[in-house]
């Protein structure tokens, strides 16, 4: 039994990105096809949710979120190389008439006390140019999700509940590395204004060893690095300048068996995890680090399954990761824990219909302990993603 679970926690993390839940439901493909030059759409990015949050705990408060978000936008691919996108992000909690203008927590610190009513809308703009290898991203960027972020550096539901990522983005494609570098601006301020300015820059480097992406096994490195900064020369706010961020470095394998009767992929991964406050009292500590490991297995039906665990030996915060995962209090700020110990299971199904219309559903399970705490907590949630597109006109060479 032993020499089994050691088997499978070695070969266990070679599962194709897109075949869990949340990669299949909202990583969006960013490659221009060239069947649609000259083509005008219309289309309906939507996704629709039911999440229960079973969380309450001293780490934590359990909460429902039910409800969707909808992007309406018209697209125009004039040439091979340039997109342009333009429509409306719309948020809708059922029962909710006020909404604050930013779903990340801890963002009334620096956002202010603005407030839209009946639903949460903003403008959608996105200009984008495809080279060989390279994409430029300007306005709305490919976001949350898109990113790849290890799990205890982003928590999967800021898909449902965060306001689409706005800046500038670069990603490289090429055999041996692909790139994902991005500047999220969060909060921009005028003269006099009496909130911060805040943004985010991020980094996704993954180093890809096997020259052929066709083998059943696959090596990778991921390098990652998330920083978040509070500010600015404008700031009349008595905060203070606040610089924190993340990092992530790793191992991780893939593998495809031959014959595909239970089992698709595997995936397994280590990696270090590390936070630093630059600047600020944001956090009540500077530096932190933890380990997390994990094992994914992609089966066929549209299941699967994940084991992973999370060990803060001392102290870590995270910027955008489950509470669970770090060693602060989400429900009473300026509470710490020390030897923060988080085991976790998931089991997730999809169903896809056809690309533009799939269901999921994601049951999470959480066992935490530490000196001060302990609880298992748990997380369940059905969604609905639907992305049809229309073809208005098409201009012809």
């Amino acid at each position: 039994m032993k020499r089994l679970l050691a088997a499978l926690v070695l070969h266990a993390s070679f599962f194709t990105l897109q075949a869990e839940v949340w990669d299949t439901l909202c990583i969006d493909r960013y490659r221009i096809d060239s069947t649609e030059v000259g083509a005008l759409k219309a289309e309906v990015n939507a996704l629709a949710f039911f999440q229960n949050d079973e969380l309450s705990s001293r780490v934590a408060k359990g909460y429902t979120l039910p409800g969707a978000w909808l992007q309406p936008k018209l697209t125009y691919t004039p040439i091979r190389q340039i997109r342009i996108e333009a429509g409306a992000h719309l948020m809708l909690y059922d029962g909710a008439n006020r909404y604050p203008n930013y779903a990340y927590h801890d963002i009334v610190r620096w956002k202010g006390n603005q407030h839209t009513h009946g639903v949460h809308a903003l403008p959608y703009l996105r200009a984008q140019a495809d080279f060989r290898h390279l994409t430029l991203v300007l306005g709305d960027i490919y976001g949350a999700q898109n990113h790849g972020l290890v799990l205890p550096l982003f928590n999967p539901e800021q898909n449902l509940s965060a306001d689409p990522e706005m800046g500038f983005q670069l990603l490289l494609d090429r055999r041996h590395v692909h790139l994902d570098l991005w500047l999220n601006w969060q909060s921009y301020i005028f003269n006099l204004d009496s909130h911060q300015e805040a943004f985010t820059v991020g980094m996704n480097s993954t180093i890809l060893w096997n020259r052929d992406r066709s083998k059943r096994l696959q090596w990778e490195t991921p390098i990652q690095v998330i920083l978040q900064h509070r500010g600015g020369e404008l700031d009349t706010t008595d905060m203070g300048v606040q610089t924190v961020m993340n990092g992530a470095i790793g191992l991780r394998m893939r593998y495809r068996p031959v014959r595909q009767r239970v089992l698709n992929h595997l995936r397994a991964e280590a990696n270090l995890l590390g936070s630093w406050q630059q600047h600020g009292t944001l956090w009540p500590y500077d530096t932190g680090l933890a380990l997390h490991t994990a094992v994914l297995a992609q089966m066929l039906r549209g299941l699967d399954a994940e084991v992973g665990y999370v060990c803060a030996p001392r102290r870590f915060a995270n910027l955008y990761g489950s509470p669970f995962f770090g060693t602060l209090s989400t429900r009473y700020p300026g509470e710490t824990f020390t030897r923060m110990h988080t085991l976790y299971a998931s089991l997730g199904y999809t169903y896809v219909f056809t690309p533009a219309y799939r269901l999921g559903a994601r049951l999470d399970l959480f066992s935490y302990n530490s000196r001060q705490t302990s609880a298992m907590p748990l997380a369940f949630g059905v969604y609905l993603r639907v992305c049809p597109s229309f073809l208005l006109n098409r201009k012809h060479k």
